[in-house]
Formats: C-alpha cells, sequence, structure tokens
C-alpha cells in the first residue's frame, strides 16, 4: 500500500469490511488499547481497534505529561509496581526517544531533616530502576537550588533533592503508536462507537456492533477476542455484557494549571512530595510552558470532557504560590484541563484513591469478555503484553510470543536537539520539509504568535488520522492544552485546510469552528 494511502480512513474502513473474522478486537482508542492493538497485531493476530471519539481524546491527552516510576508509592512500600514502572520508563525512552525526555526533578528542602530522608529514598527509587535508571539522585545546595530554579521560595529554604524521571508528550506518543500499529497492519479506526456485543449460541461474546460516528452507518465485526479498554468508561462496556454487572471502574481526577514559563524559567521541575492533603503536586516544563498539577481525588461519574471545580483550581495556586515567589494568579491561566484516571475499584464503600490498587486488573467476564483496568501510561506497554497473555492463556489465539520490549514507535529518532518544535515528529520531520519545498504557504504560521505551521494542519489530516479541528489544536499541536483563548484563534484557519484536505464544505467548515470555541472555553476561566 502507498505511504499516502495507509492512514487514509476510508480506506481503512474498506479493508476491516473484507475480513471475516478478527482475531482480536479491541475497543477504546487510549493508550491502553493502542498498545494492545500494536502488541497483537506485531505478535501477527489479525487485529481491529476501535475508538468512539479520537484516539487519546480521554485520559491519555491529560496526564501530567510524566513517564515515572512513581515516587510516591515507595512510601507506600509499593516495591514491585515501582520495579516495573521504571522499568518500562526505560524502555519508553529507548522505543520513542524524539518524544521521551529524560528530566531532572527537584524538591526543594525546607525543613533540616528533608535533604536526608528524600535522598535516602529517592536511592532506592535509582536502585529499582537498575540498568534502565535515567540517572544518579542527589542532595542540591541552597545556592545551586536558586541557581536552577529562579523563581524558588527562598525564605528558610535548605536545599533540594535532585532525581530523573522521564517527560513527554502523551497524545502525540498515542497518536504514534497508532500509527506504527497500522503500518505493521491493524485496522484501527476512530470515530467508531461500539454500541453493542454480539454473542453465539453457547452466549459467549463473538464481536462487536459499531457505528462510523461520520456516515451513521452501522457496522458488524466478528472476533475470536474482544478486549475492553476504554478506561473509565470500562463499566458501559461490561453492563453491554451483562447489564446490572459490578461496578469495576472508580474514576480518580487530576487537575493541571497551564502557566507561562516566567513563573518556572527553569529546565528543571519541581515536586512537592505533600500537600495539605496529602497528594502529590508537580510543575514541569513542557512546551515552553509550565504545567502545575496534582494527583488522584475520587471522583462519582466520568465524562468525556471531564471539568475542574474551583476548589481544586485554587487549591493548586494557592499550593504552587507557596513554593515560588513569582505569584501567579488565575488571570495567568493559560489553559485548565482535567484528566480521568481508571483505578480499579474498592471491594467496599471506604476506598480512598491512595488506597485503591495502582496496578492494572485483567478481568474476565462469563461470556469471555476481557477487559482491563487502572494501570498508568508509562506501563502501557507491560499491560499490553498481559492482556494478549491472558488472552492467549483463555486459549482464544494460538501462542505467540510479545515482541514490543525493542520495538521502535513511529517517528523515533535520538534527538538532543528540542529547541525547534517539530522536534515531536521525530523521523516524519524530513516529510514536512519536503511539503513546505512543494508549497511554502505551508510554511506559514496559522497563528502569528505561535510557532505552530499550516503544514502540521496538513500532515495531522493526511498522516495522524485527525478528522476535526479539535484533534488538530487538542491532539496533535497541543495548543489546547498550552493557550486555549489563543488556540480559539487558530480554528478559523485549521477549519480551512482541514476543509480542503478532507473534501468538507463551508457549512462543515463554520460548525467546526461554533464546536471548537464551545469546547475551548471550558479550558479557560
Amino acid at each position: 500500500m502507498k505511504a499516502e494511502r495507509i492512514f487514509d480512513r476510508k480506506n481503512l474502513i474498506d479493508e476491516a469490511k473484507q475480513v471475516d473474522e478478527f482475531d482480536v478486537i479491541v475497543i477504546g482508542g487510549g493508550s491502553t488499547g493502542l498498545g494492545i492493538a500494536l502488541d497483537s497485531v506485531t505478535r501477527g493476530y489479525k487485529t481491529l481497534l476501535l475508538e468512539q471519539l479520537d484516539y487519546a481524546k480521554g485520559t491519555s491527552s491529560r496526564s501530567t505529561k510524566l513517564v515515572h516510576g512513581g515516587v510516591r508509592y515507595l512510601a507506600q512500600a509499593n516495591f514491585s509496581l515501582v520495579t516495573e514502572a521504571l522499568k518500562e520508563r526505560g524502555l519508553l525512552e529507548q522505543n520513542a526517544p524524539h518524544l521521551v525526555k529524560n528530566q531532572t526533578f527537584l524538591i526543594p528542602n525546607y525543613k533540616w531533616w528533608e535533604g536526608a530522608y528524600y535522598t535516602l529514598g529517592l536511592k532506592a527509587y535509582d536502585f529499582l530502576a537498575g540498568k534502565l535508571s535515567l540517572g544518579a539522585s542527589k542532595h542540591v545546595s541552597k545556592d545551586e537550588t536558586i541557581r536552577k530554579l529562579p523563581t524558588i521560595q527562598k525564605d528558610k529554604l535548605k536545599g533540594s533533592v535532585s532525581y530523573r524521571d522521564g517527560q513527554f508528550d502523551d497524545s502525540r506518543l498515542a497518536i504514534n503508536i497508532a500509527q506504527t500499529a497500522i503500518e505493521k497492519g491493524g485496522s484501527l479506526l476512530n470515530y467508531f462507537k461500539v454500541n453493542n456485543l454480539t454473542k453465539n449460541t453457547n452466549d459467549k461474546v463473538s464481536g462487536v456492533i459499531a457505528i462510523d460516528q461520520e456516515t451513521h452507518k452501522e457496522h458488524t465485526f466478528k472476533g475470536k477476542s474482544v478486549i475492553n479498554a476504554t478506561g473509565v468508561f470500562a463499566d458501559d462496556i461490561l453492563q453491554m455484557d451483562k447489564p446490572g454487572a459490578k461496578k469495576r471502574i472508580q474514576p480518580s481526577q487530576g487537575v493541571h494549571l497551564v502557566f507561562d514559563k516566567s513563573f518556572l524559567p527553569s529546565e528543571d521541575a519541581i515536586m512537592i512530595p505533600k500537600t495539605d492533603d496529602g497528594r502529590v503536586l508537580f510543575a514541569v516544563p513542557w512546551h515552553d510552558k509550565v504545567i502545575v498539577g496534582t494527583t488522584d481525588l475520587m471522583v462519582d461519574k466520568h465524562s468525556t470532557e471531564p471539568n475542574a471545580t474551583e476548589n481544586e483550581v485554587d487549591f493548586i495556586l494557592e499550593t504552587f504560590n507557596r513554593f515560588i515567589e513569582k505569584k501567579a494568579t488565575r488571570e495567568d491561566i493559560k489553559s485548565i484541563y482535567a484528566g480521568l484516571r481508571p483505578l480499579a475499584a474498592p471491594e467496599d464503600e471506604t476506598g480512598k484513591t491512595k488506597e485503591i490498587s495502582r496496578g492494572h486488573k485483567i478481568l474476565v467476564s462469563d461470556t469471555g469478555l476481557v477487559s482491563i483496568t487502572g494501570g498508568k501510561w508509562t506501563t502501557y506497554r507491560k499491560m499490553a503484553e498481559d492482556t494478549l497473555d491472558k488472552v492467549i492463556e483463555l486459549g482464544k489465539l494460538s501462542k505467540k510470543a510479545c515482541v514490543t520490549e525493542t520495538l521502535s514507535i513511529h517517528g523515533a529518532m535520538e534527538t538532543e536537539e528540542r529547541n525547534n518544535h517539530l522536534y515531536v515528529y521525530g523521523t516524519d520531520q524530513a516529510h514536512l520539509h519536503k511539503l513546505i519545498s512543494e508549497d511554502s504557504s505551508l510554511g506559514e504560521k496559522v497563528h502569528p504568535d505561535l510557532e505552530y505551521l499550516n503544514v502540521e494542519v496538513l500532515w495531522a489530516a493526511r498522516h495522524e488520522m485527525a478528522r476535526t479541528v479539535e484533534d488538530v489544536l487538542a491532539r496533535r499541536v497541543r495548543v489546547l492544552f498550552l493557550d486555549a483563548k489563543k488556540s480559539i484563534e487558530m480554528a478559523p484557519k485549521v477549519a480551512e485546510i482541514l476543509a480542503k484536505e478532507l473534501n468538507k464544505d463551508k457549512q462543515w467548515i463554520n460548525q467546526q469552528i461554533d464546536d471548537y470555541n464551545t469546547l475551548a472555553k471550558g479550558y479557560s476561566l
């Protein structure tokens, strides 16, 4: 198949319709589902993935942008979880070096005992990482801490402890995983909503019924195995399988505020290990901005567009300002985003998020539906491997070994140069430059104040399965998460370029702009 057509949606749909029975059908196009699809197709199984919206639309584009072992889990003595995540962190840096960065974190110390306490704990973190360590942790003097973090609160500062973890672009990685799976022969379709499961005469799951959200046509796909990898929506699929089924997911919400880099003019990140309510706060440099966010807070319901509460915004602002001298206000917030993490529900009603399993769980229903819950971005590959191994163990597939440990992700290339924002495209940068050489207008900026180019919109539609303005601005070039107001100003130009590439009319353009404006207003105060 020609490279120009490999990511063509109509072509992918036509190909999928020609398959009498898939070996593996994956429901859900977040990090977990994409990882499973990639693992499946590289083992040699005929693989179909269906995502009701866009790849990484949910939790997988709303993370703290960390590829990490989980320093906080050391305090809970959860060494097996930390060890597994640290191994996966190292593998991800090797397999997608264009998107995963070795990031230095500093834990500021304001009490005499904190330096020794955190240094000792982080030496254990280093030890568990073994040969995949990203660098040794160490104590940093007060003067050096101030040099590294010019805006840090200096009053009573004793110094800091430095450690290394990973930082990445989450939805860019999701898109690259999808591209890799398609290139390996998988059928991956976004905007395909599974409405029901099909069952055979023995009441075993035998496939899915799905609606193409663009044409509203119904499609039935048969599969030897069906895997529910829908994150916080996993209970919805379990209800399709067995109405009245026990709740398996406890969503927890993480909220992040995005500020200008001037509030943390540093290449180093800050980690606050214990806030007033016992959570963790990170301030992480990302795409020339700084993301400040907390970890889990349990919520009662799930949504494709979760919203931060006023209390959460105030809490993050107050806590962040306690550690920096240049005080941030609500007016300084460039974007606000919230993400829901699909933790495995507790067995009783008293479970708190820090007590709920952070590891992943694989559930097998009486009908043979396999569901994967819990976990996190860092361990997506291991979650996929364990899920496919379980399907093989159930006798649904012939035994084939996992090969993803050393599998390079689409675009993979070593890069030290991150000043040019196009570094996220990895090996695809050359193709973008070629398009610009053929049409100079593609090298023009979409917005005069921002670095993003027209060619990126075209590339997103042609090679990255983008179908809407939101797909481009939220998950391909990330402007929605970096500067929500300016992203609204970009929407008309993006809609025009998309319409030309996707053969859409003026009415579609106007509707896309209206829809995007409504969405983006939820990301700003």
